[in-house]
C-alpha cells in the first residue's frame, strides 16, 4: 500500500509529511525503551510482509498488518511503520523517499485508531468479543488505509477518482485476509504471551 513518487501534489506531500513527523514524535515520546526489541520485531514483520506485492497503477496491493501493529504498539506504530517504509524505499524502491510522509500516514493512522477503538475489546476476557474486535482490527485498519490513500489521490487530482475507487475495491480481499490473520495472532498471543497484548508506554505517558 505504497504510493509511488511523482504521483502526489506538493501540498499533499507536505501535509502528509508534517502529520507523520508529529505522529512519530508522539510515538517516540511514548516509547517504553524496554520494549524496543518488540517494536523492532514488529517493524521487521511489517517490512517483510510488504515486500510481496501486486502493482496497481500508482500504488500496489499487499498484506499490511497495521491492525496488528495498532493493537500491540498504539502510537509507537508510527515510528515502527516509518522505519519499515524507509528501508523498503532505500533497498527496494517501494514507494519513495518523498512519499514517506504520506505512506506513513496511510498506514499508521489506522493503527492508532484501532488501538483506541478496538484495543480494549481485543484484550477482553470474553472470547467472542475478542474474536470480533480482532477481525475488525485487521479489516478496519486496511479499509481506513485504502480510504486515506484514495483521499490523497483525489486531493492531488480529481482525475484519480476511478483509481481511488479501484484502490478500495482491490483491497477488499486483503481486508478479509488481514482480519482473519489478526484474529489468529491475537488468540495465539492470549494463550502463550498475553502480556504482549498490553501496550506499555513510557511512565510519563501511560494512558
Amino acid at each position: 500500500m505504497h504510493i509511488s513518487e511523482g504521483v502526489l501534489s506538493g501540498p499533499v506531500l507536505i501535509s502528509g509529511g508534517a502529520l507523520t513527523v508529529l505522529g512519530t514524535a508522539i510515538g517516540l515520546k511514548k516509547l517504553d525503551y524496554d520494549r524496543i526489541p518488540q517494536v523492532a520485531l514488529l517493524s521487521s514483520v511489517f517490512f517483510v510482509t510488504s515486500i510481496i506485492h501486486v502493482p496497481l497503477g500508482p500504488s500496489n496491493v499487499h498484506l499490511v498488518l497495521n491492525g496488528l501493529l495498532g493493537l500491540l504498539l498504539g502510537w509507537v506504530a508510527f515510528p515502527a511503520v516509518l522505519v519499515g517504509l524507509t528501508l523498503q524505499a532505500v533497498l527496494f524502491q517501494f514507494g519513495g523517499l518523498t512519499t514517506l510522509g504520506v505512506n506513513g500516514l496511510i498506514l499508521a493512522v489506522p493503527a492508532v485508531v484501532v488501538y483506541y477503538t478496538l484495543g480494549p475489546a481485543a484484550r477482553s476476557r470474553n472470547r467472542a468479543l475478542t474474536v470480533i474486535a480482532s477481525f475488525l482490527s485487521g479489516f478496519g485498519a486496511v479499509f481506513l488505509s485504502s480510504l486515506i490513500m484514495a483521499v490523497s489521490l483525489i486531493f492531488t487530482d480529481e482525475a484519480f477518482w476511478p483509481m481511488a475507487k479501484l484502490v478500495i475495491l482491490a483491497h477488499l480481499p486483503v481486508m478479509v485476509i488481514e482480519g482473519l490473520f489478526v484474529t489468529v495472532c491475537v488468540q495465539f498471543l492470549k494463550k502463550v504471551r498475553p502480556e504482549i497484548l498490553v501496550v506499555v508506554y513510557a511512565a510519563k505517558y501511560n494512558d
